[in-house]
């Protein structure tokens, strides 16, 4: 395993981390190198950290880890509830029309001769993401994206249910490369409360400014709100 990645947020309770992309949450029934690894450098307690929430092993950036197992309760709770705000950014093949809107598709796990795939099926889990337009250069855009279910793959379904499948999403577009999705930054209502924003890998970085982002503080490098 490579050293530990940015800490973004701790205290007692949390450790927000800013997961690289391309490294599992956790290692899985094949095993592996995964965020889990790291745990024994969190914490000498005998019981935990745990992971609070997952991101799909390609998408980098907030990942949740509790310290404490009455703090992993609350911190559930709060995604169960539907109270966390998840911020995510997307760089997106097409550019949807309007500057904003609200993908309101139930998503169903279906298998394929590859594996397995979510799909848009009403008789799914109900599925909610809001949007925005933050950038385009007319061939990309740059999505602001704001989950309020946390369904498996959802942001990536539901932007190619758009007609704008992620950059680099090989299973719900057509793209090969590495995927550019970020989860932004991450908010729990908690008292006191955990708020954490990741800056963009290095590989989305040059799809990012043809979209009219820039590295310099401003609108678009602070939390959304």
């Amino acid at each position: 395993m490579t050293s530990l990645p940015p800490i973004l947020f701790q205290d007692q309770r949390f450790v927000v981390l800013d997961k690289p992309a391309g490294l599992p949450a956790h290692a899985g029934p094949r095993g592996g190198p995964s965020v889990e690894d790291w745990f024994p450098q969190l914490s000498r307690r005998k019981d935990g950290p745990w992971l609070v929430h997952r991101l799909d092993a390609d998408t980098a950036g907030c990942l949740v880890i509790a310290l404490r197992r009455a703090a992993l309760i609350s911190a559930q709770a709060e995604f169960a509830a539907g109270r966390a705000r998840k911020t995510y950014w997307a760089v997106v093949r097409g550019v949807p029309s309007g500057a904003c809107g609200t993908i309101d598709a139930s998503l169903r796990r279906e298998s394929v001769r590859s594996g397995w795939r979510m799909v848009v099926d009403p008789s799914g889990q109900r599925a909610i993401t809001g949007w925005r337009l933050a950038g385009q250069d007319g061939e990309l855009a740059w999505l602001e994206l704001f989950p309020r279910t946390g369904r498996t793959h959802q942001v990536r379904v539901h932007c190619a249910s758009l007609g704008c499948p992620v950059l680099g999403d090989g299973v719900y577009g057509e793209a090969p490369g590495r995927l550019h999705l970020l989860s932004r930054a991450i908010e729990l209502g908690l008292e006191p409360p955990v708020a954490a924003v990741a800056e963009p890998p290095p590989h989305m970085r040059a799809a990012l400014a043809r979209c009219g982002w820039h590295a310099a503080p401003g609108i678009y490098d602070q939390p959304a709100r």
